[in-house]
């Protein structure tokens, strides 16, 4: 078994077992993992749509750390995290600016009352078309930045060649279809492949540490081999290179306020 600089691969697990992840912040990975930007600008789209809105709502804020660049925010604006160390971390940063945090368990089950809201953004969050229909209001509204099923999928080819693509019909046309089947007027739809550099073993394992769902059951000893051979490509060839997916979806609910 080939196994370039053991010694290396051992200190930057070690490394990156010990990092800590919170909040949505990848700093650590910064110079390690490095990704093409999408082709376009997320939180200048949803700032572009802040215009005679008095409400939004934030699915998935994670730690506030997006929301809170774009004030100044609508004079009703809520924000949904579900893992509870996001959550508290929400609650210090997005409280003095007058944001309601709350939390949540399931997509299908939102506190919040019917045509609620006239904006709501998601960035890589989960959702239930069929609560976003429910609380938003007639004319209003849903921006969403989503991964696609196919993200990084260079990664589980290598650590589990064997293993169904957990996520495999999420993409962009499975959201159209719900979307237009609900008579939606999509404004903007848009699709990227992002080539992503990991530059080192470490940062794999930080990304996988931090995005459990990439690998379901992710572990050092479950996952040793592809690991090494990850970390063999990195040491030949200076990098391991990935596709990221990504895309945007602008959509206005059909009707009209009463």
């Amino acid at each position: 078994m080939t196994f370039y600089n053991r010694e290396i691969f051992n200190h930057l697990i070690t490394e990156a077992q010990a990092a800590v992840f919170s909040g949505w912040d990848f700093k650590w990975l910064s110079g390690r993992m490095i990704q093409e930007d999408p082709p376009w600008d997320y939180p200048a789209l949803v700032k572009s749509h802040f215009t005679n809105v008095h409400s939004l709502l934030d699915m998935g804020t994670g730690g506030g750390e997006l929301l809170s660049t774009l004030v100044p925010l609508p004079i009703d604006t809520h924000a949904t995290e579900s893992y509870p160390p996001n959550l508290e971390m929400a609650k210090k940063r997005l409280s003095p600016l007058s944001v309601t945090v709350h939390s949540f368990e399931q997509d299908e089950t939102l506190s919040f009352k019917d045509a609620y809201f006239d904006l709501v953004i998601n960035r890589h969050e989960s959702f239930n078309i069929d609560e976003v229909i429910r609380i938003l209001k007639p004319g209003g509204y849903f921006i969403t930045q989503q991964v696609g099923g196919l993200d990084n999928l260079e990664i589980n080819q290598v650590l589990e060649p064997e293993t169904p693509i957990p996520f495999f019909d999420w993409s962009m046309e499975s959201v159209l279809i719900k979307l237009y089947e609900n008579t939606w007027l999509v404004k903007v739809a848009e699709k990227a492949a992002l080539k992503t550099r990991f530059l080192d073993i470490g940062a794999v394992y930080y990304y996988l540490k931090a995005i459990p769902w990439q690998i379901e059951g992710f572990s050092l000893e479950a996952h040793f081999e592809g690991l090494r051979q990850v970390h063999n490509i990195i040491e030949r060839q200076g990098e391991f290179i990935t596709t990221a997916h990504r895309f945007l979806i602008v959509a206005e609910k059909k009707g009209t306020t009463s």
